[in-house]
């Protein structure tokens, strides 16, 4: 999650609160994914950018989770995220995004 994307985030949850936020990521592999899990969960590990020591909470989920995949249009998911469903360790995206919404340590 790159700063700018990181000041995004923390300016909606200061000025909206974080109620009924809900973070959905998108990356291809389990590493950035759970980065960005954590980031967004616990605050920025690497210390770098604006939510460097802000824990927001925030829920979040992988699109390639099966209950987000079972809201969206079959279509439309297969066309953008089939071909990723497919070469991605989706068991291992799923395990570090879980991981970091639900708070284990």
């Amino acid at each position: 999650m790159d700063l700018e994307d990181q000041a995004n985030v923390n300016r909606l949850a200061e000025t909206s609160g974080t109620d009924g936020m809900v973070v959905l990521l998108g990356q291809p592999d389990a590493n950035s994914a759970g980065l960005f899990a954590e980031t967004v969960t616990r605050g920025d590990p690497t210390w770098a950018g604006p939510l460097a020591g802000v824990p927001l909470g925030l829920p979040v989920y992988h699109v390639l989770e099966p209950e987000i995949k079972a809201q969206m249009d079959g279509d439309l998911y297969d066309e953008h995220v089939g071909l990723m469903e497919l070469s991605a360790d989706v068991d291992e995206i799923i395990k570090w995004v879980a991981f970091y919404r639900e708070g284990d340590s």
